[in-house]
């Protein structure tokens, strides 16, 4: 067969015009066929689909389970079907979004705890959990990249990006939806160290404010005390006591966003660094690092310990994880 490009114009029509329908090319979308494997087990369709197709509008999504096209071993389900260990799932033909994939580099952090069902890693300051708002990638992503071959990895719950510490990862679903109801319970026992400016009074405090998030015309997510806020009760015990700090150590009775920080400013005590909802000029001068004292360049709130029951075993599992360098400089600073 002659090469096209020899063929004259006129040529070139006939054969043009001889030519059967294109076939759709593999870029077109298609029917996918999935098995549920033990790692996706346990959630919903819709939340499955959202994970899977990756930027489609969350409208078309449950517009397309509402259709009745997605079917789970042959036969129509709703949004709210948990999927089970070994279904086979038909995805309808859905146009993805073209996205353009970033590359984001490997890291591991420091290990803490590791087994089967979870990874329980020290997280520096500065860092944030996962991408968003501005944020191309965080620990979740680079985890992610650095362990290729993991079937299932997903935070059990979030540090700010200022905090340090403890930060737990689910290697399997059936962990990670443990651990919420742990956490719904009430059974985790999470602890933080704060250093915080002025003159701290009680051995051991408790504040209950009822806290409220909402955004800024920035489009900054924050927090404030708010009668008609989600309860929130966080437990203050000293530590130690400084000549203009003292350093806390908060135990956490609910987890709402940016509770402890909150509580703490409400209550009259920034903590050091914070630049949220702290004290600002406070801030400006430990970045100074004035004659005979250390600097203090992060917010001073770290996660140090958790206690939880293990998912798997059913036994009480304590990790701690010991001041960073940074904050035990400043402290000797301090002394």
């Amino acid at each position: 067969m002659k090469d096209l490009a020899t063929i004259n114009r006129g040529a070139h029509q006939i054969q043009m015009e001889n030519t059967p329908p294109q076939q759709p090319s593999a870029s077109q979308p298609k029917v996918q066929m999935l098995t549920i494997s033990e790692e996706e087990a346990g959630q919903r369709i819709d939340n499955f689909l959202l994970r899977i197709c990756k930027g489609v509008p969350k409208s078309h999504v449950y517009r397309v389970l509402r259709s009745g096209e997605v079917r789970v071993n042959k036969g129509r389900i709703d949004q709210l079907y948990r999927l089970v260990e070994g279904d086979i799932v038909r995805i309808p033909p859905i146009r993805m979004a073209e996205v353009i994939e970033q590359v984001v580099p490997k890291h591991e952090f420091p290990i803490l705890f590791e087994d089967n069902h979870l990874l329980i890693i020290n997280k520096p300051a500065g860092v944030a959990v996962h991408g968003g708002s501005g944020i191309s990638y965080g620990v979740i992503e680079q985890l992610r990249a650095s362990r290729p071959d993991a079937k299932f990895l997903e935070l059990v719950h979030r540090l700010d990006r200022e905090t340090s510490g403890i930060l737990l990862l689910a290697k399997k679903r059936s962990a990670l939806t443990n651990l919420h109801e742990q956490m719904r319970d009430g059974v985790t026992d999470k602890r933080y160290l704060t250093l915080v400016h002025g003159d701290w009074k009680n051995a051991r405090q408790h504040v209950k404010l009822a806290l409220h998030k909402y955004t800024t015309a920035e489009g900054e997510r924050r927090v404030r005390v708010q009668a008609d806020g989600m309860a929130s009760h966080t437990i203050f015990t000293l530590q130690k006591k400084y000549r203009d700090y003292a350093l806390l150590e908060a135990e956490l009775k609910t987890g709402r966003t940016h509770q402890i920080r909150v509580h703490l400013s409400a209550s009259g005590f920034a903590i050091a660094g914070d630049d949220k909802y702290g004290d600002f000029s406070l801030n400006r001068a430990l970045l100074k690092a004035a004659e005979g004292r250390g600097a203090l360049k992060r917010m001073f709130l770290h996660a140090h310990q958790i206690s939880f029951v293990h998912p798997e075993t059913g036994k009480t599992v304590t990790v701690n994880a010991g001041l960073p360098k940074e904050c035990e400089d400043f402290l000797k600073s301090l002394a």
